[in-house]
């Protein structure tokens, strides 16, 4: 048996703001769209009525997919202690990114506030990687890592 990470799912308030930040500016690829609905989407969520807009988008590099998902029904409210760094669950992804002071300069220049701008980690990662990051936060408080790896 084996285990991969498939792809990461984030719920928005609006669809199209949020393919502006991953297709717009951060230049994702939309692989895929459809509306999910019927008693199958009910019965995996627990949801009566759900309906759903759904749009996949990969990084143009490869790697794991995000499943962009807007409930139409029923909407979700969202809850701002989600986009603490501290909170418990899951709380970022991280985009490993080449250049990423032109990647800060370029999203900052768009309107995108980080928390901090990119720092060093003052020890060696896994390989002996030098990592390189900052975060900051999508359209629904999200929290987005940017990161680099410098080896050797």
């Amino acid at each position: 048996m084996r285990m991969t990470i498939n792809h990461l799912n984030i719920v928005v308030a609006d669809m199209q703001r949020s393919l502006d930040f991953y297709i717009g500016l951060l230049a994702m690829r939309q692989t895929f769209e459809v509306t999910l609905q019927d008693r199958w989407l009910e019965e995996v969520t627990g949801c009566d009525d759900a309906r759903a807009h759904c749009v996949f988008v990969v990084p143009d590099g490869g790697g794991c997919r995000l499943e962009i998902l807007q409930y139409l029904s029923p909407q979700g409210t969202a809850l701002a202690p989600n986009a603490l760094p501290h909170t418990q669950g899951l709380r970022h992804f991280a985009l490993e990114v080449t250049d990423l002071d032109g990647w800060h300069q370029k999203l900052s220049a768009a309107g995108v506030r980080f928390v901090s701008p990119p720092i060093t980690v003052p020890f060696r990662i896994v390989e002996g990687i030098q990592k390189r990051l900052c975060y900051c936060h999508d359209p629904d408080g999200v929290v987005v890592e940017f990161c680099e790896h410098l080896r050797g």
